[in-house]
């Protein structure tokens, strides 16, 4: 090997390195955005109207890699979180509605992802209860007990198992020449179409999500240097997210008839059902229970950060799961609170799939606001380096626009129909 060869093995190991220990904040944010929600949301979708939302799922995926991309620099840029910000820029009243609406989707999040999981139990014969108190144990020693890298680890090895739907989907062998027929056929006037449309959207751009990506990367103590392979980290769990949730919808549309018989699902035993149907009722529903489960779990590990992380700044502390519980109880006793939260909300007996829609429709619905906060923040607060080019904000603001707008529309319209 000659000198030449030798001096750059180490830089090349060097940049290696460096960009593995850039990776996980995006990775594990967009594996929770592929969760018990967004599940329903593509299986209802499947079930009743086919293939004809494939296109919508594809092309959140800009949408979603843009307003994740914003959070990059906003937290690389300024070093401060999203809630930081708006008190900074806005003051404490708007700090306070902000956390409240965060806090509130992030109760309806976490009560769909445990609801998720007892319905998984279910499948096994396991009460409701039993999941729910086992799962809210373990997923609170391992979070008292680890650092943000190990987290950061556990939820990107769970969230592998969400690579079972994409089996799923290959094993349903869709129908191609009726999945051609239906996507050139969008009801886009009918307003169960644009409810469930308003669902996915809800389920693709999440407050949470924004809101943890940008917290998580200041947690883990990454800085400009990280820009690039943050944004690489970012782009490649955006697309495998929205593969993932095509998957889902794909392996539903053929589960339950193409979408013909406009099946209502109504619990999570239901949609497992479909998958049973195709894949056996042993091998289908571990499967799925994998599947559903990996995800449901990187989400729920996901809202309790972001609600953490929100609670802290709520009362002047930048907290972080570097720290021991004692130094840090608003982080560690707000992590707490929501999961005994949702538990409660779970137990109470509430129909996951109706939560769940009401809860994305929400995440629609709010989402207008949260991107214009980032919009704002990112052309007000960024060093010269890191702001918009005049072009690029000109480019991402009808963009953004273009989303808020559907958002809007389809929620709204959905309701009311």
């Amino acid at each position: 090997m000659s000198g030449a060869d030798m001096s750059l093995q180490p830089s090349t190991l060097r940049r290696l390195r460096h960009l593995l220990a850039a990776l996980g904040p995006g990775l594990v944010v967009m594996l929770a955005d592929t969760e018990t929600g967004s599940v329903i949301a593509a299986a209802q979708s499947g079930a009743h109207w086919g293939y004809r939302m494939l296109p919508l799922l594809f092309v959140l995926i800009p949408f979603l890699y843009l307003a994740q991309e914003l959070t990059i620099r906003l937290a690389l840029g300024t070093g401060l979180s999203y809630g930081e910000l708006v008190r900074r820029r806005w003051g404490r009243r708007a700090e306070l509605a902000s956390a409240a609406v965060l806090l509130l989707s992030c109760l309806g999040a976490l009560a769909t992802q445990l609801a998720g999981l007892a319905g998984i139990g279910q499948l096994f014969g396991i009460p409701a209860w039993q999941t729910i108190t086992l799962l809210c144990s373990l997923v609170l020693i391992m979070v008292c007990t680890g650092s943000y890298r190990s987290v950061e680890r556990i939820a990107i090895c769970l969230g592998v198992f969400e690579l079972a739907f994409l089996a799923e989907a290959w094993l349903a062998h869709p129908n191609l020449s009726q999945m051609a027929a239906q996507l050139s056929s969008l009801p886009l006037d009918n307003h169960d179409f644009l409810l469930l449309a308003a669902a996915n959207i809800g389920t693709c751009v999440m407050p949470w999500t924004l809101s943890y990506q940008q917290s998580a990367m200041l947690d883990k103590g990454l800085t400009l240097d990280d820009l690039k392979p943050a944004r690489m980290d970012t782009l490649l769990g955006a697309v495998l997210c929205q593969i993932i949730t095509a998957g889902i919808l794909i392996a539903a549309a053929a589960a339950f008839g193409d979408g013909a018989g406009g099946q209502s699902l109504d619990s999570i035993p239901d949609i497992a059902g479909g998958f049973t149907r195709l894949l056996g009722p042993t091998g289908g529903r571990l499967l799925f229970a994998l599947a559903l489960g990996g995800g449901a779990l990187v989400a729920a590990i996901v809202v309790c950060l972001t609600s953490a992380w929100t609670l802290g700044e709520l009362a002047g502390r930048r907290d972080s799961l570097e720290k021991h519980p004692l130094d840090a109880p608003w982080f560690y006793g707000g992590f707490a609170a929501m999961l005994a939260g949702a538990g409660a909300l779970v137990a109470s007996g509430v129909n996951l799939v109706k939560l769940s829609i009401v809860t994305s429709v929400a995440n629609a619905l709010l989402l207008p606001v949260m991107l214009a906060g980032l919009y704002w923040l990112s052309c007000r607060e960024l060093p010269a380096p890191l702001a918009p080019s005049r072009r690029y904000r000109m480019a991402l603001a009808p963009l953004l626009l273009l989303l808020a707008g559907f958002s809007l529309y389809a929620g709204i319209v959905g309701s009311l129909g």
